[in-house]
């Protein structure tokens, strides 16, 4: 029910063609439908009459039907493979834009080989049902009416006769059509485990390489692929069990047809024509009889399909703009943190607990702490990336869950501690928060970030294309394209993840001097392992278990004899020597 349910929903804008493609199908059918009673009387009349005129007459009409029907199908062809790939455009952009807007939570769980699986697996399946298999199943159906209407009307008794092998045929494809569904679900799902293990090892393949564990990946992937192999087995069994089948039912109804017809034609109760009519129409009947499992297959496949794809799009975002969302102008960049709680879904812990923070306009501010303090968790609430369990977070005063998206984080700056940048040109890169801006503001925030000269060094400069994630640039060259993209942007909120950590001491000290211009008039909130950095925020935060243990200014840490101090004698204190 279901299953139909958004099928429908995904043909509806495509009505006419699809009423278009049926038209024609009932038409070459109905053609199909009139060859049996050409032969009968071609066999009756003109064979035994030895009527010439009758035989030119019916040869006439059979290559002019035949042409006909060519037309038809090529017609059809056409249509319902066309609507076919704009119902699958239009089904991997409604997912594209839906996983656009999924919140970090959900791709937090799921595996992106799975998502990928769903895009492009699952909607060729409904794409191929749509162009072919829905047509077949229409037709098979059609002609199994007509053909019936046709025997009983030429002899009751034989029609029935014949039937009889068909009704198993029908209950065993029924039962077949409950089967395959819930097997080709389960090969979908080990499908997007197998591009799962695909796409991490092509990201990871520097280090699969670096610790030689080619052997373990191997035999990783291999235990997906198996998995994705014994499940087309099983899907396989049940489809060879069924075919078998379905053809000795065909068969044995052609054989009861000719035993009990040839003794109605030998006792005068039926010509030859009829019976061979007779017959022939019970083949046009045997073939999509005998497609029935292939198209019952089929209709499965896109079953699961359909199943698998609207799992993502009625995933709804938790994170989004409340109706009647308050527009965030430029701010002035108070940003407080209200008695905050949060907890990972996939964790049993909190990552932050009861956080108290009010952060000025203007103001720099050093977080630090252990790895998994919570530092990245704090600053991934502010754009809203996640949302709070408990308390607020606030800029200027406005709860960040009342504002719109898109302005808010419009007026936030990120440089993360992994630099990603798209397979573009530098330029693309850079004018990523902000394409439609000149290539002067697009090179004055590379000199800014320190990234001029080695661009101008390339040989496209500015339209030098970047290997996928960048891995064509080193990793300080990626992070000062991620700093030139966030300073394009002029935010009022600067977030910065630890964004020196892939540059040498120059290199970075020359960052930190653009960064020094950047940060005037924005608030700033830095995760960072450098003293220069710490030492020059307003304040400074040290995170434990999620919490805020310490707070104040580089001096004022230092005279108390807590977690910043100890950090400091045993990670910074070196770096002033």
């Amino acid at each position: 029910m279901f299953v139909s349910k958004k099928l429908r929903e995904l043909i509806r804008p495509y009505q006419t063609p699809i009423l278009i493609t049926i038209l024609l199908l009932f038409f070459y059918t109905a053609i199909d439908m009139v060859f049996p009673q050409i032969i009968e009387q071609v066999i009756d009349r003109g064979l035994l009459n030895q009527d010439r005129k009758l035989l030119l007459q019916a040869a006439i009409i059979v290559v002019g039907l035949g042409l006909v029907k060519a037309f038809l199908i090529n017609r059809r062809i056409y249509l319902s493979h066309g609507f076919a790939h704009k119902i699958a455009y239009d089904l991997r952009n409604r997912l594209y834009n839906h996983i656009q807007h999924l919140p970090f939570s959900y791709h937090d769980s799921i595996q992106s080989g799975q998502l990928i699986s769903r895009c492009i697996e699952d909607v060729r399946s409904v794409q191929n049902f749509a162009a072919s298999g829905f047509l077949h199943l229409m037709q098979v159906f059609t002609l199994m009416i007509g053909v019936m209407i046709m025997l009983f009307i030429s002899n009751w008794k034989l029609a029935f006769i014949g039937m009889l092998p068909i009704i198993p045929l029908l209950f065993i494809t029924v039962s077949f059509g409950r089967k395959i569904g819930q097997l080709f679900y389960v090969i979908d799902d080990n499908m997007g485990d197998v591009s799962s293990r695909l796409q991490e090892n092509v990201i990871g393949a520097q280090v699969v390489r670096a610790f030689a564990r080619e052997e373990f990946e191997n035999k990783r992937f291999d235990g997906a692929n198996q998995k994705l192999t014994d499940s087309h087995l099983d899907a396989l069994r049940e489809f060879t069990k069924v075919v078998p089948t379905t053809n000795f039912l065909v068969a044995l109804s052609t054989i009861l047809i000719l035993w009990f017809g040839g003794k109605m034609v030998m006792a005068s109760q039926l010509t030859i024509g009829e019976l061979v009519a007779f017959n022939s129409y019970l083949l046009l009947f045997a073939q999509p009889a005998q497609q029935l499992s292939w198209l019952v297959n089929q209709a499965g496949e896109a079953a699961a399909g359909v199943k698998r794809t609207f799992e993502v799009l009625q995933t709804r975002p938790e994170i989004h703009s409340p109706h009647n969302a308050v527009p965030l102008p430029d701010v002035r960049g108070k940003v407080a943190f209200e008695n905050v709680s949060f907890r990972y879904a996939s964790e049993p812990m909190p990552a932050l607990q009861h956080i108290n923070l009010v952060v000025e306009p203007n103001q720099v501010v050093a977080l630090i702490g252990p790895t998994g303090s919570g530092k990245t968790s704090l600053i991934n609430l502010i754009p809203r990336f996640y949302d709070v369990d408990k308390g607020s977070v606030r800029i200027d005063g406005v709860d960040t869950r009342l504002l719109d998206l898109v302005t808010l984080r419009k007026q936030i700056g990120i440089v993360l501690q992994t630099s990603l940048l798209f397979s573009a040109t530098i330029r693309e890169n850079i004018a990523y928060g902000k394409p439609n801006l000149t290539m002067d503001d697009i090179i004055n925030a590379a000199k800014a970030a320190q990234a001029h000269d080695f661009i101008m060094e390339m040989p496209e400069q500015y339209d030098t294309i970047v290997g996928e994630r960048g891995t064509t640039l080193s990793g300080g060259q990626r992070q000062r394209i991620a700093i030139a993209r966030a300073i394009l942007l002029n935010p009022r909120i600067l977030i910065l993840d630890d964004s020196t950590s892939s540059v040498d001491m120059k290199t970075e000290k020359c960052i930190q001097e653009a960064l020094m211009k950047l940060m005037e008039g924005r608030t700033t909130f830095v995760i960072a392992q450098r003293l220069s950095t710490v030492r020059r925020a307003d304040l400074i935060l040290v995170m434990q278990d999620g919490a805020i243990v310490e707070r104040g200014t580089h001096e004022q840490l230092l005279k108390q004899d807590g977690p910043y101090r100890e950090i400091y004698e045993l990670q910074l204190r070196e770096q002033e020597l």
